[in-house]
């Protein structure tokens, strides 16, 4: 006799295959294709609350329990599955409940045969309830949906308060650099554009004039009809010369009565012309009294290597030449 045992059969028994089967599984269903007939174990009706087998043994009763949105999604995966052009059939769905309510299932199925023209003879499947999972998954994309639109909402808040503090910024800025008497450019702002273009004209060679002007006898303007008409006065004159200007051209406030403008790309010639037109503009104001606001007017062109101290150094010195030709003249 030999020393080697005899294996036991490992053959399973329908009921042994059924145990095996609900240990892992939710529910099991069995498809004979060729007769219709869909066998549903106990555990596939408990996991939807239905009585169990109080439903009829056919595919007929899958259809109507997939929630309509699902269903066509279901369809085409069997069917690919079932006509060899996908090679497993796994699917997630929600199915309907006893109660109304709706679960989410995933269903695998294998095909155990196949009839001699290739159809399905019988296929066995199994579903598995895995509707805590996707519900939290569902609760977690609504919490990153609401986070996103918290972060969305705070970040349009942020944006705007951020546009409220640059246009505050940007009108500090441009309070700092205006005048507040007449409300064209100050000494700072003269300072800094007329510095850029002094090095733009260095890099680019670009031409750039200069006029400066001053406001005739405008002291005993002020002693004989008050700092109040003064300052009316000077803010005529101010709107005057703007009314004559390119957008281009920056007016500035230098002094007391004295006035800038710096006119990029600009050659001595057309610095003489705008001095005639402002000259001409103010003439047309109503007089202050018995007297007529006039103006003397210095014209320079930037030399190479100039900056913009050694530019307006020259343009007072031309200024001051009027003044000393008799008043409201033009001077290089």
């Amino acid at each position: 006799m030999s020393a080697i045992s005899k294996v036991p059969s490992l053959t399973l028994e329908h009921d042994q295959l059924q145990t095996l089967l609900d240990l892992i599984s939710d529910g099991i269903w069995d498809w004979n294709a060729n007769t219709g007939y869909v066998y549903r174990n106990p555990g596939w009706y408990r996991m939807l609350g239905y009585a169990s087998h109080s439903l009829d043994n056919s595919v007929h009763t899958w259809e109507n329990i997939i929630h309509p949105e699902d269903y066509p999604r279901v369809m085409a995966h069997f069917e690919a599955y079932v006509s060899s052009r996908s090679e497993q059939y796994r699917v997630e769905y929600r199915c309907r409940c006893q109660d109304g309510s709706y679960l989410w299932v995933e269903d695998r199925g294998h095909i155990l045969a196949r009839n001699p023209d290739g159809t399905v003879a019988r296929m066995l499947g199994a579903h598995r309830n895995i509707d805590a999972g996707k519900r939290m998954v569902e609760q977690l994309m609504q919490q990153k949906l609401s986070l996103e639109s918290l972060v969305g909402e705070r970040t349009r808040e942020l944006s705007w308060v951020n546009q409220q503090l640059q246009r505050q910024l940007d009108e500090n800025r441009d309070l700092a650099e205006r005048d507040a008497l007449t409300q064209v450019a100050n000494r700072y702002r003269l300072e800094k554009v007329l510095q850029l273009e002094c090095e733009r004209a260095q890099r680019f060679r670009h031409p750039l004039a200069l006029l400066v002007m001053d406001v005739d006898d405008f002291k005993p303007i002020n002693e004989r009809y008050g700092h109040a008409r003064g300052d009316a006065a000077l803010i005529e004159v101010a709107e005057r010369i703007k009314g004559c200007l390119q957008e281009e051209q920056l007016l500035a406030r230098w002094g007391g009565d004295e006035f800038v403008v710096v006119m990029p790309h600009e050659q001595l010639a057309r610095a003489r012309a705008l001095a005639e037109r402002i000259a001409q503009a103010l003439a047309q104001a109503s007089p202050l009294g018995d007297s007529r606001l006039t103006l003397s007017f210095g014209l320079v062109q930037w030399q190479d290597g100039e900056g913009q101290a050694q530019l307006l150094n020259r343009a007072e010195q031309a200024l001051y030449r009027a003044k000393q030709a008799g008043k409201a003249k033009i001077c290089e």
